[in-house]
């Protein structure tokens, strides 16, 4: 019974689930997840630390900067005010001091300006009518009687203590003449002689009311003790230091008396009690009594006459230094200057420079780093975008391919990695596309080929079923050939898909090429002299050697020269050659048994590759055809008539083959002169000779 086989329509692929685009495309990572949200994180991230790390150093930096100027700015103030101090110190008014105030400043780098407390100018180192009007606050009050001991303590000098607000400076009618300070010092300059002669270092040293004192180098100041250099006549005061001492002693006593206390008796270094006796050689050093505020150098105490004096106590003792302290501020009112406003600036009118993080400069800060990370979050967005869009086209792309429609190529924005993802999926694309096209078609063209055999054969046994033919030698013959050209096709197919998978097996041993050759056209001579086609092989002896699967290379060589025997003409010639090319190659040299031209040349053992060339006088290919020789069922006649040509993979199994030994395989033709097929393959290097 004859059956027939219908085309039944594809059924759809178990456990394949097919997506429409619209369901893809709602298929969506969310945001926290996508590489748009991570971006974004990233950069706000980078940005907020970008933003707080400037933030930092910038308010460390000028903190420093800040801290640094004011300690600089503190420094050279001190010395302002100090030498100010000094001026008003010794001088009873401030008239001249305009050249004091402007040498300040031109070495400070400041504005300098002096007023009366009355705001009322008495110098200003920025002259003219553009100078800038002074701030409401001064930086300092310049009064020798009342020294400010934060400014006083880090002047040039180091003058002024806590306790003392006088400056030592300020000494008043204290002061020597000219005629005692000489006398004083010639007496100190014989003593100090007298200590260096006993082997104590000493030094004169002038204190600012113009007297002399002997100054011992080292921390045993008592040393001179036991010396017979007397000092004690540098300690007896002058007449007007005795004077001045007397004037001040009544000044403490009024006002002791203004508060009801009796009156004391003031030493020479201004203490109180009982005075200390004068030092003698031999004599033990004296109990020094209490002190108070006083000038620096003023003269020490000398033996004085016994006097009487009140009790004391702890409360008599504050009353009379307050009083001694206002009686020396009386005294030496009128030779002192005036107390008067200090005020010490920029050039431009500022005054010491500071850092104000008031409440609008942090909300100025705050918006600023808020401007920053809302650029970066939008230049982030941007970016993002313009990174995910065509991300977003590749995988739409990607999932329409998956789902079986037709493969579309996607935009290339540009040249960087994007861009090439984009370039490379669409040659992918384009490539799958053409894969596919000749999957149809090479299932097309098995099917036409199996076809034409089967539908012989079984054309034939119907024939004798139907006893339309007899069974005779010439259909059993004919049945054979169906047969075997059907299992050509069969083995071309099963040799082609052992090379796609990979599971090709050699057997590669050294080769003779010329051998190999002269086979190849033994098997085809009969073939090559009923077409009335020259068969010859044009390679010297002994010719090249090579590694290879002697089965397989006759295999490649056969199908060449039966495709080059197809298509030449009655009288034409096909040549098989083999040379050396690269290193060490020599020319082709034409031989064999098959033709008559002879080469001339030296056949050499060296290295390099192995062509084989197949060179016939056939019709040619077209340049437009040419390309596509090696593709599976490839022909140039579109009708696949089998007297016109074969099945279509002879020549892919060749490429297979040649790619198995590790050569590559190339076709030249000109049209209407005939084709070159050359196979290039890796040469074997014997061993050297010993």
């Amino acid at each position: 019974m004859r059956r027939t086989r219908g085309h039944g329509a594809r059924e759809q692929e178990p456990g394949r689930t097919r997506l429409s685009p619209r369901r893809a495309d709602r298929a969506r990572l969310p945001l926290r997840r996508s590489l748009l949200g991570r971006l974004l994180a990233v950069s706000a991230l980078v940005a907020a630390c970008s933003v707080a790390a400037t933030a930092w150093i910038a308010v460390q930096t000028t903190s420093g900067a800040i801290k640094q100027e004011q300690g600089q700015n503190l420094t050279a103030d001190a010395r302002i005010y100090d030498t100010l101090l000094e001026y008003a110190a010794r001088n009873p008014t401030w008239d001249g001091v305009g050249a004091t105030v402007r040498k300040l400043a031109r070495e400070s780098g400041r504005r300098v300006a002096l007023t009366t407390q009355g705001r009322q100018p008495l110098a200003d180192s920025a002259t003219g009518e553009a100078a800038p009007a002074l701030p409401p606050q001064a930086s300092a009050v310049v009064d020798p009687l009342s020294v400010d001991t934060v400014l006083a303590a880090r002047g040039a000098d180091g003058q002024g203590t806590g306790a003392d607000r006088i400056d030592p400076r300020a000494v008043g009618p204290f002061r020597l003449s000219a005629a005692d300070s000489r006398a004083l010092r010639r007496t100190a300059d014989d003593k100090v002689a007298c200590l260096n002669r006993a082997g104590i270092a000493s030094d004169v040293v002038v204190g600012s009311s113009g007297r002399p004192r002997v100054q011992i180098v080292g921390n045993d100041p008592e040393r001179a003790l036991g010396t017979r250099c007397d000092l004690a006549a540098l300690d007896s005061p002058t007449r007007s230091e005795r004077k001045a001492l007397d004037a001040l002693t009544e000044l403490a006593d009024a006002c002791l008396k203004r508060q009801g206390r009796e009156g004391v008796r003031l030493n020479n270094d201004l203490s109180w009690g009982d005075p200390a006796p004068v030092a003698v050689p031999g004599e033990p050093g004296a109990v020094v009594p209490r002190p108070v505020p006083a000038p620096r150098d003023a003269p020490a105490e000398q033996a004085a006459p016994s006097v009487e004096m009140p009790e004391l106590t702890g409360e008599n003792d504050r009353a009379i230094a307050s009083c001694v302290g206002t009686a020396r501020s009386e005294q030496l009112s009128s030779y002192v200057a005036s107390p008067a406003l200090l005020f010490i600036g920029d050039e431009g009118g500022a005054t010491l420079p500071g850092f104000d993080l008031s409440p609008a400069n942090t909300a100025r800060i705050a918006g600023a780093a808020a401007l920053v990370l809302a650029l970066t979050v939008g230049a982030s967005v941007f970016a993002g975008a313009r990174l995910v869009r065509p991300l977003h086209a590749l995988t739409g792309a990607a999932q329409r391919m998956r789902d079986g429609e037709q493969p579309t190529s996607v935009p290339v924005s540009g040249d960087d990695e994007v861009g090439r993802l984009a370039a490379a999926f669409n040659d992918m694309s384009a490539h799958r596309a053409r894969l596919e096209e000749q999957r149809k078609a090479m299932v097309s063209d098995v099917a036409h080929e199996l076809r034409t055999p089967l539908s012989n054969i079984r054309g034939w046994l119907e024939a004798a079923q139907d006893g339309l033919a007899d069974p005779d030698p010439a259909f059993v013959s004919s049945l054979l050939e169906e047969a075997v050209l059907l299992q050509h096709i069969i083995d071309d197919l099963q040799d082609l898909a052992a090379a796609d998978a990979g599971a090709l097996r050699l057997h590669p041993e050294s080769v003779e090429v010329r051998e190999l050759l002269g086979q190849v056209a033994a098997a085809h001579q009969a073939r090559a002299e009923n077409a009335g086609v020259t068969l010859a092989v044009a390679t010297p002896a002994p010719g090249p050697a090579l590694s290879a699967d002697p089965v397989r290379l006759r295999q490649a060589v056969g199908n060449l020269v039966s495709n080059a025997v197809r298509h030449t003409p009655e009288g034409g010639r096909v040549t098989l050659r083999a040379y050396v090319a690269g290193q060490d190659a020599s020319g082709p040299y034409v031989s064999g048994p098959y033709g008559s031209e002879e080469g001339h040349g030296t056949v050499v053992t060296g290295g390099g590759t192995v062509v084989i060339e197949v060179t016939d006088t056939g019709s040619g290919i077209p340049a437009d055809d040419l390309p596509h020789v090696f593709d599976r069922f490839w022909r140039a006649e579109k009708s696949r008539s089998r007297r016109t040509g074969g099945s279509g993979l002879g020549l892919a199994i060749v490429r297979k083959l040649v790619e198995a030994h590790g050569g590559t395989v190339e076709a030249t033709s000109t049209e209407g002169e005939g084709s070159t097929f050359a196979l290039r393959l890796p040469r074997e290097r014997p061993p050297s000779a010993p």
